[in-house]
């Protein structure tokens, strides 16, 4: 993770992620290993298609898990712009559905779709989807806010298929257009069917990451 600010000088940051899917939705655990100052800080996610998703950071200077409210999930992730919101999964029933256009995107030709948040608690009016058309994978989304004013970009590249199945990007980039701020995310070493279980993803797991 590399955080821009507005004079454009950068601070780095390494993470893990781990994921569990499950019918009732997902379940992420995040722990950061560097810098020094943020070493063990850790945010788990429990992402829900109905009903509110539930989140709690570990802080280690705190020594103590504080959980992410409904009213808070739209402030900054760590101090980058990604919300708490924007690390879940957007389950499609938590949102309704606008028309839907065609347009390209840096050569591709894209699905372009405007959803808008049910929950009346995001920091989101709307957001614009752009969808590929040969692999259906979203390249970009533009976040606007409650006034309905562009806020944040969000771009997603270099997709490879994994194990004939999974498409990931190998890096994203959300630029917020009102404070010139930028969060750039760069994914190496993706693996598949781990063997994690729920106790891997519950609050005394989120104590242990280290």
């Amino acid at each position: 993770m590399t955080l821009i600010d507005s004079q454009g000088q950068q601070a780095s940051r390494q993470l893990r992620v781990q994921n569990l899917e499950y019918p009732e939705g997902e379940k992420s655990l995040m722990v950061f290993d560097t810098p020094r100052d943020v070493r063990g800080s850790a945010l788990l996610s429990y992402t829900h298609p109905v009903g509110d998703d539930e989140q709690w950071l570990f802080l280690p200077a705190i020594k103590r898990v504080k959980q992410i409210g409904a009213r808070n999930k739209s402030g900054p992730f760590m101090a980058s712009e990604f919300a708490f919101e924007d690390i879940v999964t957007p389950f499609w029933q938590k949102f309704t559905y606008a028309g839907i256009s065609q347009n390209e995107l840096n050569g591709l030709a894209c699905h372009v779709l405007e959803r808008s948040p049910n929950d009346k608690n995001s920091g989101y009016s709307k957001q614009r989807l752009w969808i590929d058309h040969e692999h259906l994978l979203v390249r970009q989304i533009e976040y606007f806010d409650r006034r309905g004013e562009l806020l944040k970009v969000y771009t997603a590249d270099g997709f490879t298929q994994h194990n004939q199945q999974h498409w990931r990007p190998a890096s994203m980039h959300m630029r917020n257009v009102q404070n010139g701020r930028q969060t750039k995310l760069e994914w190496r070493d993706y693996r598949f069917a781990q063997g994690l279980s729920d106790r891997d993803f519950s609050q005394n797991a989120l104590l242990r990451a280290r």
